[in-house]
This record gives C-alpha cells, structure tokens and sequence, in this order.
C-alpha cells in the first residue's frame, strides 16, 4: 500500500510565518500583557489536525525563530514549544474527542503551561516579573480557540492539507 504524498504544506510553514508576524507586532502598553500566543495556538493546532507532519521538531525549530525574533535566551521558546507539542501529541487522540469547549480549556492548560515554562526560564536569567499577568494569554487563548479551530479547520480543508 502506498502512502499519500502530501500536499499544500505550505499552508502550515504560511500559518506559522503570519503567527510569528502576530507575536511582534507592536500593541500599546496595556494591551501587551494580554497578547495571545499565536505562535502555541498555532502548534496545538497542527498538532492536533497533522500530527504525522508537525511535531516536537517542527516546535523546536519554530521555537528558535520565536527566540531569534523578540530577543529572548536562545533556546527557551524552542524548549518550551517542543514540550508542548510533545504534551499536545500525548493528548491528540482525546482532544479530537472533546468538543470546543472542552477543547478551549485544554488549550488554555497547555498554553499556559508553555506560559509559566518560559516565565521560568526567564526567571532563571533575572528578567520575568513576580506577577502572575503572564498567564492572561493562557485565559485569551482559551477563549479564541472556538473561532482560531473553526478557521484552521476551514482553511486546512480548503487548501486539503495533508
């Protein structure tokens, strides 16, 4: 038997591209503490849909453009990416069971997991802040993932990303 070749993958590198664009574009000052995490959102995602395609080393690499671009330790956002692709792979079978709501919880668990992963590891350099507003993005992430899904799916399915 003879495995499909796949198609369209460039709809997921795209994907990725515009979500990196997302995480450093500027916002003003009090809307910075509640950016979504595009770039996670957008892992969970692919993982969930393509999990034969995008995985810890997709996550790892993309983590280190995520690191390259805002100017953080080289390493953090790849590390923390990879252990949530990694968790999101351990789980996918289940969430494509749950329906969005259940789903929105889950991610916003896993985002802010990836949240507190990077606070730690700023931390251990001196530059994370000892409030716990870093984890807003995990509730924002949680609350856009019915309509992020949606989209995804619709645009997955009209490029038939496989």
């Amino acid at each position: 038997m003879t495995e499909a070749l796949p198609k369209n993958r460039w709809v997921i590198a795209f994907s990725f591209f515009v979500a990196l664009v997302l995480s450093i574009v500027p916002l003003p000052e009090w809307m910075q503490v509640g950016r979504p995490e595009w770039v996670a959102m957008v892992l969970i995602y692919w993982v969930l849909a393509l999990p034969h395609a995008v995985g810890v080393g997709y996550a790892w690499c993309v983590g280190l453009f995520v690191d390259l671009l805002q100017g953080q330790l080289l390493g953090l956002n790849a590390l923390c990416l990879a252990v949530l692709a990694y968790f999101t792979l351990r789980l996918y079978e289940r969430l494509r069971m749950f329906s969005t709501g259940q789903q929105s919880l889950l991610v916003m668990v896993l985002v802010g997991l990836h949240q507190l992963l990077s606070h730690w590891g700023q931390a251990t350099v001196g530059a994370a802040s000892g409030s716990l507003y870093f984890l807003i993005p995990a509730l924002i992430g949680g609350l856009l993932w019915p309509w992020f899904f949606v989209i995804f799916r619709g645009l997955r399915r009209s490029f038939n990303v496989t």
